[in-house]
């Protein structure tokens, strides 16, 4: 992988083990800043919901990373694209059902990152 690629890969995954602390530690404070439209009162009632997201975000950040470590460039690319494709669909899906900021957020970086993964596989 070219230098460009893994650094948005490394943003990615930065991105998401910051997403997994904040839902899985600071859901109360953190998330309750982050996510202003939400009523207050339900931080408290969805902790456990936002700390199970977390985890999901913790496993896509360490995918990614664990896709930077591979020696086997096929397999690290490879890797790359199912994670990063994975960030991809969850962009979009909160997109759907949220609001297009998150895919902003979330996906759009991912995508860029993925598009030109598979552009060097060409």
């Amino acid at each position: 992988m070219g230098i460009i690629i893994v650094l948005l890969v490394g943003i990615v995954a930065a991105m998401h083990f910051y997403f997994m602390w904040m839902e899985m530690f600071a859901w109360t404070t953190v998330g309750k800043r982050t996510f202003k439209m939400m009523d207050p009162s339900l931080f408290e009632k969805t902790k456990l919901l936002a700390a199970n997201q977390g985890l999901y975000n913790g496993f896509l950040a360490t995918g990614l990373i664990w896709s930077l470590l591979i020696q086997d460039i096929r397999w690290s690319q490879n890797i790359g694209m199912f994670f990063l494709s994975c960030v991809v669909a969850a962009g979009l899906y909160g997109w759907y059902t949220v609001s297009y900021r998150l895919f902003i957020i979330q996906g759009l970086p991912a995508f860029i990152a993925l598009c030109l993964l598979i552009l060097t596989r060409i």
